[in-house]
């Protein structure tokens, strides 16, 4: 949990600049400007903490200064001082996350005191990536503690914040190889409190965005803990309300797990389904969309363990009174690797399907809906033009007997009223 933190009371005194001192008398004055650093100032009042606020910005951008020039390595003695000051800084309670479906993306949040944290964040990357720190070295003050505490920052509205979170997080993944089984289980850990808990959360897309990275280096065979995260991670964040703000991020690691191992791509294909929207067509469009990308990297074997679910559902869509879901659903028609999967395994998928096609054809209110449906009858019908004439007398006779039905259906009424008018008539006349 990140604490709150009360700014300092203590009036800061300015200290002399870097070369202003002696070579010797550098690393001593650089412990005090640290410390200077380590003391918070007051956002909330700007206006009477201004000189304070000013002292320690300027404080902050000797140290970047310091940390860029030839005789910025630290001292052994200096790590931990530095890093706790970074901690000191960064580490604080944020505000309650809004609900991301009122997040106005044209005003978002901004961190009343960025403009130290700005300079914080660029003082641990340049920390971080400098070929002077040593990981060995650096792992007793980059820990386990500070790694999770920097996680849960970005929970931050601030999108200025989780850019340089989604920077250095990715930075300390690669140089500090101790700590990366450690840094995917945390972030796993921020996926399922998302998913089964709260449903809010600001900084989704940046953690998936440096997952994806992260599954781009997977080795094969691919191992089980690696399966795990898509199964009772990736596939369940297709569930949560908030889908749309990170489904970019997200549809592109399926796509790496998918492209990694082709064997995934029915256990990804029977999740989608599995998580289907309902009666959200605007998040229904944005799965079809994931499902050609998937579909794209699918193999002829793993198609056919899951198409019959599929394209049954794939069938609903062509239907849908919602003009953009039925387009979507069309233009998985527009890709020849699909459109070969489904020429190899037409004789089960066309039945499945033709009913919508023609239905399409006979009444969809839209006609764009109309021509592309028509497009797509045509690719069936060159496919194999007797299976299309088969399914289209099978469809021909489900129509007949549909409407043979509905007229006995109402003739059964009709002989009912006459029975039941007759028997009215019946009752008043015995009353009379």
């Amino acid at each position: 949990m990140l604490t709150k933190r009360k700014p300092d009371p203590q009036p800061m005194e300015p200290l002399p600049l870097f070369q202003n001192v002696a070579v010797s008398d550098r690393a001593s004055l650089f412990l005090r400007k640290v410390h200077l650093c380590s003391s918070l100032c007051d956002f909330s009042t700007p206006l009477t903490s201004a000189p304070q606020i000013e002292l320690k910005r300027q404080t902050l951008l000797e140290l970047v200064d310091f940390l860029d020039s030839s005789s910025g390595k630290l001292a052994p003695n200096l790590h931990e001082d530095f890093i706790r000051m970074v901690s000191v800084n960064l580490f604080r309670c944020l505000p309650p996350s809004s609900d991301l479906g009122d997040l106005d993306d044209d005003e978002p949040y901004q961190e009343p005191s960025w403009p130290h944290l700005q300079i914080v964040y660029e003082l641990l990357l340049r920390y971080i990536a400098s070929s002077e720190t040593d990981a060995k070295f650096a792992k007793r003050f980059i820990d386990h503690i500070f790694v999770l505490r920097l996680i849960e920052l970005f929970d931050s509205e601030d999108p200025r914040e989780r850019e340089y979170l989604k920077t250095l997080l990715h930075r300390i993944y690669g140089k500090f190889m101790v700590h990366r089984p450690f840094i995917r289980k945390a972030m796993n850990n921020v996926f399922y409190r998302f998913i089964f808990e709260t449903q809010r959360h600001c900084g989704i897309g940046e953690l998936l965005e440096i997952l994806g990275s992260i599954i781009n280096g997977f080795a094969l065979p691919m191992k089980e803990e690696h399966k795990l995260l898509l199964i009772r991670a990736l596939i369940p964040l297709h569930k949560p309300k908030g889908f749309w703000a990170y489904h970019h991020q997200l549809a592109y690691c399926i796509i790496q797990f998918v492209d990694k191992d082709y064997h995934l791509a029915e256990l990804v294909i029977r999740g989608l389904l599995k998580y289907w929207p309902v009666t959200n067509c605007q998040k229904e469009v944005l799965f079809l969309a994931e499902l050609e990308e998937v579909l794209e990297a699918t193999p002829a074997s793993e198609f056919q363990r899951c198409m019959l679910p599929l394209f049954r559902q794939i069938g609903r869509c062509l239907t849908s009174s919602h003009f953009q879901v039925a387009q979507q659903a069309l233009y998985l028609f527009n890709s020849e690797h699909v459109v070969n999967l489904i020429a190899q395994n037409r004789n089960v998928i066309l039945p499945v399907i033709f009913d919508a096609l023609e239905k399409n054809t006979q009444g969809h209110w839209n006609q764009g809906i109309h021509d592309l449906t028509t497009n797509v009858r045509r690719i069936f019908q060159e496919m194999d033009s007797e299976l299309f004439k088969e399914c289209q007398e099978q469809y021909l006779e489900k129509v007949t007997r549909a409407r043979s039905l509905e007229e006995q259906r109402e003739l059964t009424w009709k002989k009912i009223e006459t029975v039941a008018a007759t028997a009215g008539a019946d009752d008043m006349v015995l009353v009379n």
